[in-house]
């Protein structure tokens, strides 16, 4: 018996080892969401702490209201999960940061929380792949996130691939978005251009090209499909006006199959054909696409 009262005056620091500076190791935290039966804390709100690794910019208002509403009248549901951040006891936000701003907005002391040891590394995957999961990210808001793995944990595009769930190429192609000029990436952001428009731009590859066509695809409402025909004819613009005699004209076979190559390589694509003979000459910009290529060819 005195045993088991030793035990117990011990408090918090015997149940939870990280109290002494220990954490379990990464693979086998659980993931975000709460298991059965894990304990569920209720926190101040205000000794929570905005996530740092939060990739999330833009909050629908009118969904942000609905869910305050709802918080008003019924309370959180669904616990948020946070990880302890410094001895005064504060906490920070790892998953669930709509529910957290809501239970402040609807007037709420506390809402209902896991606590969880983990890492800063681990805390912004689980954030990264919550959004992802829930496809609350825009393209951009995609980008930023890969390149904070990238910059800051050091990981590689496979490595980022294999923790989100999603193919090397797409990591690739969102990152390569942020290599678009500033006001594209604004006009990507906000929606007015589409993931497709940004890739069928990005093939255009000089910064001052890529504005003026996303300015005619924005004044033209044009679809991904013209886009990409925009960027070709800017690429290949048709030649200037000959003598009949020796006015050149381009099989139109060629001309989609160089279409068709740079569309599928992501790389500026050129075909010469000489009646069946001729060379395909196939651009790259940086050694990442250099890489890409490589592996689109020899797989």
């Amino acid at each position: 018996m005195n045993d088991k009262k030793k035990v117990l005056g011990r408090g918090l620091d015997s149940l939870v080892p990280a109290a002494r500076g220990f954490a379990p190791p990464e693979h086998i935290l659980p993931p975000a969401a709460a298991a059965p039966g894990e304990p569920v804390l209720d926190l101040p709100v205000d000794k929570i702490d905005r996530n740092p690794y939060q990739t999330r910019r833009h909050f629908d208002e009118a969904a942000m209201a609905e869910l305050t509403a709802s918080v008003a009248s019924a309370g959180v549901i669904q616990p948020i999960v946070v990880r302890p951040q410094n001895a005064e006891g504060r906490y920070a936000l790892v998953v669930g940061e709509r529910r957290w701003l809501a239970a402040q907005k609807a007037g709420l002391s506390t809402v209902p929380a896991v606590v969880r040891l983990m890492s800063a590394q681990r805390a912004m995957e689980i954030t990264i792949i919550e959004n992802l999961q829930r496809e609350n990210l825009n393209a951009m808001e995609q980008a930023h996130a890969y390149q904070r793995l990238s910059g800051e944990f050091g990981l590689t595009q496979e490595q980022m691939a294999q923790r989100t769930g999603k193919d090397r190429s797409s990591v690739a192609n969102y990152l390569r978005l942020l290599k678009l000029p500033e006001s594209v990436q604004a006009q990507v952001n906000d929606g007015s251009l589409t993931f497709g428009h940004a890739k069928a731009l990005m093939v255009l590859e000089d910064a001052g090209l890529i504005s003026r066509a996303a300015a005619e695809v924005l004044k033209g409402h044009l679809s991904v499909r013209q886009t990409e025909k925009l960027v070709h004819n800017t690429l290949y613009p048709a030649p200037a006006a000959v003598k009949p005699e020796k006015k050149q004209t381009r099989d139109a076979n060629v001309r989609e199959a160089e279409r068709g190559l740079q569309q599928a390589l992501g790389i500026k694509a050129q075909i010469d054909d000489h009646n069946g003979k001729g060379k395909i000459v196939l651009h790259y910009g940086s050694l990442d696409d250099f890489e890409r290529l490589m592996e689109r060819l020899m797989p």
